[in-house]
């Protein structure tokens, strides 16, 4: 299954049930409905957040719908992405999640996850929630507009500012490419391609619900 970190062909195809959407969702009904009812769509909620930057940690290497099918999975075994409750695993839990066949099991992938839920706490200390600093690098110009006809990029410089930002916090395994994927799924950018039916629905949602205060280094 064609992931949508794969940026080779940016088009919109009429799927079985006749409407024009991104091509990358392809006939997979998982995958469709992902598409058509979460990616892109404004999140605030910093559990939400959390949770998908360790699964687009996760998804490094893999295809996004390997993700998506274990998601559930993913949900049980790290308590729901509970921040507080991540920050709190050690050893044990490392282990538990090494031997649970229903995630990606992958050590220096969990040790991150658990190390970035440390770093979360961290910044909703300081900036008072995940989404009021994450919302804050919501590029205010051009960016993560898709012209007519222009591909969609892998990475942006605010991915990499972003993802920069991160890294100096002590997070772990989020790279610029990886930001940019977090930042198109969670509707910090709208990145359907013009004439994906559900490409005006996301500028109405971006553009009708309040955004977190922003940090000072808005960019």
């Amino acid at each position: 299954m064609t992931d949508p970190a794969d940026r080779h062909d940016d088009f919109v195809r009429i799927g079985g049930d006749g409407r024009p959407r991104c091509w990358w969702p392809g006939d997979d009904p998982l995958y469709v409905r992902y598409h058509d009812t979460e990616w892109g769509r404004p999140t605030r909620d910093d559990v939400t957040l959390f949770e998908k930057l360790c699964l687009e940690g996760f998804q490094s290497g893999l295809a996004w719908i390997t993700i998506l099918r274990k998601r559930d999975n993913f949900r049980a075994a790290f308590d729901g992405f509970d921040p507080e409750r991540v920050a709190a695993f050690g050893a044990d839990d490392v282990d538990r999640l090494l031997a649970d066949a229903g995630i990606v099991r992958h050590r220096r992938k969990i040790e991150s996850a658990i190390n970035n839920a440390q770093r979360a706490l961290e910044l909703i200390d300081e900036a008072g929630s995940l989404a009021a600093h994450l919302w804050s690098f919501e590029p205010g110009g051009p960016e993560g507009e898709i012209p007519d006809g222009s591909p969609v990029p892998a990475h942006t410089p605010t991915s990499a500012r972003l993802a920069a930002d991160l890294k100096r916090r002590g997070w772990t395994w989020l790279g610029p490419t990886t930001v940019y994927a977090f930042m198109q799924a969670m509707g910090l950018v709208n990145d359907h391609l013009p004439g994906c039916w559900v490409r005006d629905e996301v500028d109405a949602d971006r553009g009708g619900s309040d955004r977190p205060a922003p940090a000072s280094h808005r960019v």
